[in-house]
């Protein structure tokens, strides 16, 4: 270390509270992401069976409650590393899904172009226009890098914790004493 009377800090209170930071962060996003999917739990059962996930009544909640109540246990680091695997598996083909059906190239149809072209961008925004002016191509080129690196940000993250675990600042080292 440059500073080697800074070890202290580092290793009782920057890095617990780094770990933290993440695993709340983490655990946070799921949370905020499975929040609609708890409301309506039966929400996705044709996208989970269009997945191959059958029968979809069954996975649809099941996977809202991971990610929603899963979401929770990670941020207070509960059960951290089966939890965050389960949570990592399901973030992994989300990516998978989002690298493999991509959203698509273009955002506006031959009718929308029509309408606009008669008179209907002044519907829009001067930065609309802009961003429909290809048709949409890029945005959606935003939107699907957007998706791809949220899915790997949670993904990662999840896989983190399912192999290291919560850290010292979490439920599972402050009273079970122990980790899995």
């Amino acid at each position: 270390m440059f500073l080697p009377f800074m070890g202290v800090f580092y290793d009782r209170v920057a890095q617990p509270l780094g770990w933290m930071l993440f695993r709340v962060l983490i655990g946070g996003a799921l949370v905020y992401e499975g929040w609609p999917k708890i409301i309506d739990p039966l929400g996705q059962v044709g996208f989970v069976e269009n997945l191959g996930f059958y029968p979809g009544w069954l996975w649809s909640p099941l996977l809202a409650a991971m990610q929603f109540f899963g979401g929770f246990a990670i941020a207070a680091g509960f059960l951290t590393r089966p939890i965050a695997l389960a949570n990592a598996v399901m973030l992994a083909i989300t990516l998978w899904f989002h690298v493999s059906f991509p959203y698509g190239d273009r955002l506006v149809t031959d009718a929308g172009f029509q309408v606009l072209s008669a008179g209907g961008a002044e519907l829009l925004t001067s930065a609309g226009a802009r961003r429909l002016a290809d048709g949409g191509q890029a945005f959606l080129g935003q939107v699907q890098e957007k998706a791809e690196m949220a899915s790997l940000l949670w993904t990662g993250g999840a896989a983190f914790f399912a192999a290291f675990g919560g850290g010292i600042w979490s439920v599972d080292r402050c009273l079970m004493k122990k980790e899995f």
